[in-house]
């Protein structure tokens, strides 16, 4: 955000120069592969990842999120669908992307399809990565790289495209021998500040319920979510101070973003300052927050962040209900988690979620006041949708009390934490 039209398609778009490119990775490996995408003069550096995603590519791709990373895709064909049109919905958010823009540093697929067939499509992927500028490359064995990360985890690598010449090949290769990369890593960098919105940003304005969104980077179907069930929706800056608006907001959102969370100590001390006044005042209002959301909630309650070996990025990753012995499909993309072994969960909060394949944690809850966050994506819009009904509880409790507060304005509002976690 803020939500800027993308660059529109040629009325023909031709694809772009396949040229010779290579990845290097930290570990030292130079895999050699095929461009696709932006035929960039300049080598890209990012994390390299990986997503056990089937479909969806464009709305990972846009996912803000994966700011300063490398998106490997294990399915092997990727492209075949083509990418749609930057069509908006009746909030004025875009139907089928995340954001404005690709946020990926780079895509690594084993297969690229050219020839792309959907009736809603309008340019292939490797149109779409040139045009944003975005390095695409192709005929990598993903298997074995996939294999790399989850044997050392996540790394750092390199993406480096031959020039536009005839000795093309031997160029890239006496440039990858004449200058080795030298890795930066982005989690050392605040990424949310560089995706959140600059200024406060008003959607479905007229709702019955005000609910402020916390941008650490907001995935666009967030605000649908909460617009379509009548919220009125602000989105405000990742280290916004809502307190400074008083009494303005019915529930808080804190939204998804990329990096490390403890990059954002200002939003969680933010957090902090709000739950405490609320608390102190009796005037109470349901927060939830997603991902990074739900790990900077943790942060302010008290949990400690760490880093995954490499993360939990897909469309189908089980995540267990420890309030009802459910479990739900997931969508993921994090690389960092809140610890909740025994000792260290704060007092008055319990784990809500935790990974079936990993035992990591995937959601907490406060005990006895509406406070409430989960590790996965509600709202994705690639699916599964399993876990959409999150956004019901939520604006449930934000109607509740709403209306606890107009008809009792001098006494304690109830708590639906629990009744919440339970439905």
């Amino acid at each position: 955000m803020p939500f800027d039209a993308p660059p529109p398609p040629p009325a023909k778009s031709s694809e772009p120069p396949m040229r010779p490119a290579v990845l290097r990775l930290q570990t030292g490996d130079v895999i050699h592969a095929t461009s696709f995408g932006a035929p960039l003069a300049a080598p890209v550096q990012g994390e390299v990842v990986f997503t056990t995603s089937i479909v969806g590519y464009p709305e990972s791709m846009t996912d803000p999120s994966y700011t300063g990373q490398i998106l490997v895709f294990t399915q092997p064909l990727v492209g075949n669908y083509g990418v749609p049109a930057p069509t908006r919905d009746q909030f004025g958010l875009l139907r089928h992307f995340e954001s404005d823009k690709i946020q990926v540093r780079g895509i690594i697929v084993n297969d690229y399809a050219a020839k792309y067939s959907h009736w809603n499509a309008i340019e292939s992927l490797g149109h779409w990565c040139a045009r944003h500028g975005v390095p695409a490359i192709s005929g990598v064995d993903t298997r074995a790289l996939v294999t790399l990360l989850r044997n050392r985890g996540s790394t750092l690598g390199e993406i480096r495209v031959a020039p536009a010449q005839p000795d093309a090949a031997a160029a890239l290769a006496t440039e990858c021998r004449q200058n080795p990369p030298v890795f930066a890593d982005p989690n050392l960098d605040n990424l949310v500040a560089r995706v959140s919105t600059p200024s406060k940003l008003v959607y479905n304005k007229g709702g019955d319920i005000k609910v402020a969104l916390v941008d650490c980077g907001a995935k666009q179907n967030i605000i649908r979510c909460l617009a379509k069930r009548g919220a009125e929706v602000t989105v405000v800056p990742w280290d916004y101070n809502l307190l400074d608006d008083g009494d303005a907001y019915d529930g808080i959102f804190i939204s998804n973003g990329p990096g490390d969370p403890k990059m954002c100590s200002k939003a969680a001390a933010n957090l902090v300052a709000v739950m405490r006044h609320q608390q102190t005042s009796g005037k109470i209002v349901p927060i939830f927050g997603i991902c990074m959301g739900h790990q900077l909630l943790g942060i302010a309650a008290g949990f400690r962040a760490y880093k995954l070996p490499f993360g939990n990025r897909g469309h189908n990753q089980p995540a267990l209900n420890l309030v009802d012995g459910s479990c739900v499909i997931t969508s993921q993309n994090h690389g960092y988690a809140l610890d909740d072994t025994d000792g260290a969960v704060p007092v008055g909060w319990a784990p809500y979620f935790r990974n079936a394949n990993d035992g990591s944690n995937e959601g907490i809850r406060h005990l006895t006041l509406p406070y409430s966050s989960v590790q996965f994506h509600p709202e994705a819009m690639g699916g599964p949708l399993d876990t959409e009904f999150l956004f019901e509880n939520f604006v449930r409790d934000v109607r509740t009390f709403k209306l606890a507060k107009q008809q009792q304005p001098q006494q304690q509002q109830p708590s639906l934490a629990v009744a919440s976690a339970s439905a």
